[in-house]
């Protein structure tokens, strides 16, 4: 399922009009997007542009303050090396998260409490980044203590339509990986969701992000609320928003991709109930 070369090939052979990625690792690959595109294919996503901008989290920083969306106060650059690390940490302050650009899944970021912690995570990090994700760019921001995970589901047609589909909790993590995922969330207030959910529709628009995606946050005890990264697919816990809202976001998702326009709008879409999803992950104790 990475083979970008054979699954064009199949996609070929059987005669397909489109291609729907799933959220699998190619389902954020502006490359791909880019073959099935210039393969005759409809890639059932957002464009290649843009999901090579919010690849890089560096870049997605910059897109969205840009965009007037709150983000962690940090760096907008690339980190060089050591010594320019701890000469930023300490116009930061510390703790500081040091963070991959091209980071996902909790790999390549990590917590330091000074610079002895910090000179010697940069360059492990820096290696392992580059060993998974083929980019070594590192950058830093401020560190949030005990934050809320909350996530925004949003849906946007070719015709600029913009529908938030309310948000996520996924604040029970383990290795900085989600465990479970509510929706709506129990800690955000009215007010700060009704902001959030603006901040997003703002944050689509100013892209031209089209199809389904998700904007995530991290949310202090005060309810200030920051970008964290943008994922450019559906996600894998989409399910509880579709149980609140009674949309299959697959559907909406290729009559998107069909050109088709939104049949609904933020007004009309009515959340009910409480849903929440459970992961269950594999170990080697």
């Amino acid at each position: 399922y990475l083979n970008i070369d054979r699954i064009l090939e199949v996609a070929k052979e059987s005669g397909a009009e489109a291609v729907h990625p799933g959220y699998g690792l190619l389902s954020e690959n502006a490359e791909f997007a880019k073959r099935c595109t210039e393969a005759g294919l409809v890639f059932i996503g957002p464009s290649s542009d843009v999901i090579a901008s919010m690849g890089s989290k560096l870049e997605a920083r910059k897109t969205m303050k840009a965009a007037g969306v709150p983000i962690v106060e940090g760096v907008e650059t690339p980190v060089k090396d050591v010594t320019e690390a701890i000469e930023i940490a300490s116009r930061l302050g510390y703790p500081i998260m040091l963070k991959a650009s091209a980071g996902g899944g909790g790999i390549g970021m990590q917590l330091v409490e000074n610079a002895e912690e910090l000179a010697k995570a940069f360059e492990g990090n820096q290696k392992r980044a580059q060993s998974f994700f083929g980019d070594g760019t590192m950058y830093m921001e401020r560190f949030i203590a005990n934050p809320h995970h909350v996530e925004v589901q949003i849906i946007a047609d070719h015709d600029g339509n913009v529908v938030p589909l309310f948000e996520r909790e996924c604040s029970i993590q383990r290795r900085n990986q989600k465990v479970v995922e509510e929706a709506p969330s129990p800690f955000i207030s009215e007010e700060t969701r009704k902001s959030m959910l603006d901040a997003s529709v703002k944050a689509v628009q100013h892209i031209g992000y089209v199809n389904a995606g998700t904007i995530e946050y991290l949310v202090d005890a005060e309810q200030n609320f920051y970008f964290l990264e943008m994922n450019t697919r559906l996600q894998v816990e989409h399910p509880v928003t579709e149980e609140i809202t009674k949309l299959d976001l697959v559907e909406e998702q290729l009559k998107i991709a069909a050109k088709q326009p939104l049949a609904f709008t933020r007004d009309s879409i009515q959340r009910k109930g409480h849903a929440i999803e459970v992961r269950i992950y594999a170990e080697n104790p």
